[in-house]
Formats: C-alpha cells, structure tokens, sequence
C-alpha cells in the first residue's frame, strides 16, 4: 500500500491525496488514508475529501504501526535511535516546499507525511485527479442558483477568492500567511478588465462584509459568503467561472487549476506567505500570471 497523512484544510487534503494517487498507480498498489490528525481534537478543520468522488480506504491502526515506527524523531536521543531503526524510505516527511522529483523513485509500503503543493506531483494523472475531484452527492438550492448564474454569464465569468478572516483573526495563520492586501486585488482587476469585455466579478470569501465595503462599487459583481455554502461546493463553483483571481491559498488553487477553461485567465499572489525567502515557482503552474 501506498498511505498518504491527510491534515489540514480541504485544498492541503487534495493535494496530498493526489500524490499518494500518482503513486499508488506507479507501484500498481492501492492508497490508504490516514486521517487520525482530525480526530486529535487539537485543530479546526475536517476531514472532507470523502465528498468528492475519490477511492476512498481508510488506514486501520493495526495497519499504521509498521509505519509510524519509523516517524523521524526531534529529540537528541531521539535522532540517534533513528540512525539505527528507522528507515526513512518508509515513512517519508517532505523536506522542502520546492517539487521532489526523487519522490517518484518511492516503491510499495510506504508513508507520506508532508503538503506537496505542485501540480508536477500528479501532472501525468491529470484526467484521473479531475474526475475524481467531483462532488459526490446532490449540491444545494444555493449552489445550483449561483452555477445558473454563472454560466448565464459565461466567458465573462471571474472568480475571485478573498482569504481575510483567519488570515486576519488566527494567530497560527498569521504566523504563516498574510492577508493579501487590497492593492493585488485591484491590480489583479484592472489587468482583467484589460482582457475580458463586461466581467463579472463573482466574491467568494470567509469576510464578505469587508468584500462589499471595497468592491461594493463594481459593476457586474455578486458576492457569495461562506454561510451561503459548504467550503466543497464554493471551491467547485469557482472552478465552473471561466476565469480567476486566486488568493494565497490551496483553496482556491484547486478552483484555478480544476477550471477546464482551455483560454482561462489565472491570476495568483506572487508572496504566498510572510517570509519572502520561501521559492513558490513550482506551486504556480505555466501560463498563470504572478502579481503583487
């Protein structure tokens, strides 16, 4: 078995399930699903890719033991014990936020434990990842409404992604990101408006009372809070609009690069997060456009 550590929200889940996919098939093997960090109790999120159409097999304890003895330890005396009895091509902890390509050379029984953030991990699967990245059941009245819309309004259609209430108010995110300021957003905006006739502007964010007070003066603009939809449905409705404006974030990544728009205008933050020495070149697929 191939078995990928699912933590973190849904856009992380994805990415991590798309590479313990990619090599599950290499190895002709199947992917389990470690999802004991949700059951912890120590974080926020949930466990929501069991709402998108994937193979779903879930790691048993008894399973996961020949595995987590070889999680790397931190310790002094932990890290000499690991010298002697672990064997890191059997549980695998992502060293870098740059793509690995020594991750492909990985064989049968082993562990991933990391975010993966790149489409090179799962490029070659392309078609198998889309698929397989559909809801499962029946979306909502809200959801349906806003996809009329939306298609209504076709190739003008703009998704634009606005990630400010965690960003702003959780000390643990902060620490890693930072709420874009409103200067990309208006960048990103005008350089639309020079490609697209007539856009509409369709504001999906956790914040939409901020959204309104800036752009409350757009022409052709919709604004769709988090309380008008589950967070699966909102990332697949973005993806339906024919372009988008991404903020500094998986989730709405995965709405950019789950788009099937082949002309498709993606705009996405050059600073992903506060520390600018972080290398994000591999997270941006070829042919999106870096601002800010």
């Amino acid at each position: 078995m191939i078995v990928t550590k699912l933590k973190g929200g849904l856009g992380n889940q994805m990415f991590q399930y798309a590479l313990g996919k990619n090599l599950s098939l290499q190895n002709n093997t199947s992917l389990k699903l470690d999802i004991n960090w949700y059951k912890s109790g120590k974080n926020n999120r949930d466990y929501k890719l069991n709402k998108f159409n994937i193979t779903e097999d879930l790691i048993n304890k008894s399973e996961l033991k020949k595995f987590y003895k070889h999680r790397p330890h931190f310790s002094k005396l932990g890290k000499i014990y690991d010298l002697f009895f672990v064997n890191s091509s059997k549980y695998v902890k992502e060293k870098t936020r740059d793509f690995e390509p020594d991750i492909f050379l990985l064989k049968d029984n082993t562990y991933l434990d990391g975010n993966w953030q790149s489409e090179k991990y799962f490029k070659n699967i392309e078609d198998i990842i889309r698929k397989e990245f559909t809801l499962k059941n029946k979306p909502s009245a809200n959801f349906e409404d806003l996809l009329t819309k939306i298609k209504e309004v076709g190739e003008n259609s703009i998704a634009v992604h606005i990630r400010h209430g965690d960003y702003s108010l959780d000390p643990e995110e902060n620490k890693r990101h930072t709420a874009l300021p409103l200067g990309y957003y208006l960048d990103a905006i005008k350089t639309i408006k020079g490609k697209i006739p007539n856009p509409a502007f369709f504001f999906f964010s956790d914040d939409i009372k901020w959204c309104k007070n800036q752009f409350g003066n757009l022409q052709n603009v919709y604004f769709v809070g988090s309380e008008n939809l589950i967070d699966y449905e909102s990332l697949i409705l973005m993806s339906k609009c024919s372009h988008q404006i991404i903020a500094n974030s998986s989730f709405s990544w995965w709405s950019a690069w789950l788009n099937e728009n082949p002309n498709k205008i993606i705009i996405a933050p050059a600073q992903w997060y506060n520390r600018l020495r972080i290398n994000i070149d591999d997270r941006i697929p070829k042919g999106w456009t870096k601002r800010f």
